[in-house]
């Protein structure tokens, strides 16, 4: 056996021409020390024969043989893939929460409150931020949020993806759409994994949309502050509902946006919805998984925001009790979820379609990038 190593532009000019050229052999031996001579340093291709130069006669017009492959190569995609996958989860994350970043502090500040929720009462508390402390007031906190949304959304969608593959590998479903059990489980394991590594920012983000200026000047502050008075534990408190909500949150919306994808790959022979079906198949998916698991959402943000609210949480099944006991269930626990059935399906809608659309994008920078070398 024996391998030689041409440049892509050469491999083509040589097998390109026809079988039937008698001095085939000769214009390949030609090439070859063409290519030997220049000594080129460009991109690879790999030209496998099998003994004798008779075995080289058979290729026809336009054949190419496969490089064989390699554990290096494969690392690589994976790499690359991996690679994809996160820039392509950061930038979902940072468009959507910006998008929806007044409505989501307000929604924060009633939750942590014992005020009553309205859209009229959303609306004057908007309207008397921006009176009181100017326009961009009203993304108080948001670098906060994209401290902890970046990395968040990034090992999400990234973990989403290795997910998939880890379970399609499995359960023998390698490169096809996972059944309903598989795809539910990616979902929530990728959720779980970005919750566990991320939640002290998301402590601080909640911090800062409930207190004022003076209190803290920026998130390195918030954590001093919080480390030195209230003690390192407290960056993960109401970590356990944290957990508790983002199984069933993650769940269902990577499950159900990406069941809509496949249903409508099967009912409009599509592989690829079209940008705004991608919103709308995201926006279900976030009104789905937002309702199933927002009374823990509101649980976790009274036991983060405890310590400058006054109020003393010591348990997820007691702070359910006071919060009953006070506001009832539905003012109580369900207390801003209108304004999450606007905010949260426009979110999870760009999150969705901002990420499917990076990775599209990255793909065919790459094909670019490559063919043109």
């Amino acid at each position: 056996m024996f391998v030689y190593e041409l440049s892509r532009p050469t491999a083509w000019e040589c097998l390109s021409r026809s079988s039937s050229d008698s001095g085939e052999v000769g214009v390949f031996l030609g090439v070859l020390r063409r290519e030997l001579q220049q000594v080129l340093s460009d991109s690879q291709v790999w030209i496998v024969g099998m003994g004798n130069a008779e075995h080289q006669g058979a290729l026809t017009k336009g054949e190419v043989l496969p490089r064989p492959a390699s554990s290096q190569s494969e690392g690589f995609k994976q790499g690359r893939s991996v690679f994809n996958s996160l820039i392509s989860g950061a930038c979902a994350g940072a468009v959507a929460k910006t998008a929806v970043a007044p409505l989501d502090r307000t929604k924060i500040i009633f939750q942590v409150s014992s005020n009553r929720f309205s859209a009229k009462e959303a609306y004057r508390l908007i309207y008397r931020t921006y009176l009181k402390d100017g326009f961009f007031s009203l993304w108080r906190g948001n670098s906060a949020t994209m401290v902890r949304v970046i990395p968040y959304a990034a090992i999400q969608f990234c973990a989403h993806e290795q997910y998939k593959r880890i379970l399609g590998q499995y359960y023998g479903f390698q490169g096809k759409a996972l059944t309903p059990v598989p795809r539910l489980l990616a979902g929530s394991l990728a959720g779980t994994t970005a919750a566990m590594i991320t939640y002290p920012l998301d402590m601080v983000r909640a911090r800062m949309a409930v207190t004022p200026k003076e209190m803290y000047s920026n998130i390195l502050h918030v954590f001093v502050r919080i480390s030195r008075e209230e003690g390192l534990q407290t960056l993960y408190r109401g970590f356990t509902p944290t957990i508790l909500g983002v199984v069933p949150y993650a769940g269902l919306s990577f499950f159900t946006y990406e069941t809509l994808k496949k249903l409508h790959a099967e009912h409009t022979g599509r592989s690829q919805p079209y940008s705004y079906e991608r919103l709308a198949f995201g926006a279900c998916a976030g009104l789905i998984g937002q309702s199933a698991s927002y009374p823990l959402d509101v649980v976790r943000r009274r036991m983060q925001t405890a310590g400058v609210t006054g109020h003393t949480y010591g348990s997820i099944s007691g702070t359910m009790r006071e919060i009953v006991t006070e506001e009832g269930v539905i003012r109580g626990l369900y207390k801003g979820l209108s304004m999450n059935w606007v905010k949260g399906p426009i979110a999870v809608g760009i999150s969705f379609m901002t990420f499917d659309l990076m990775q599209i994008l990255l793909r065919k920078l790459q094909q670019f990038s490559h063919s043109a070398r």
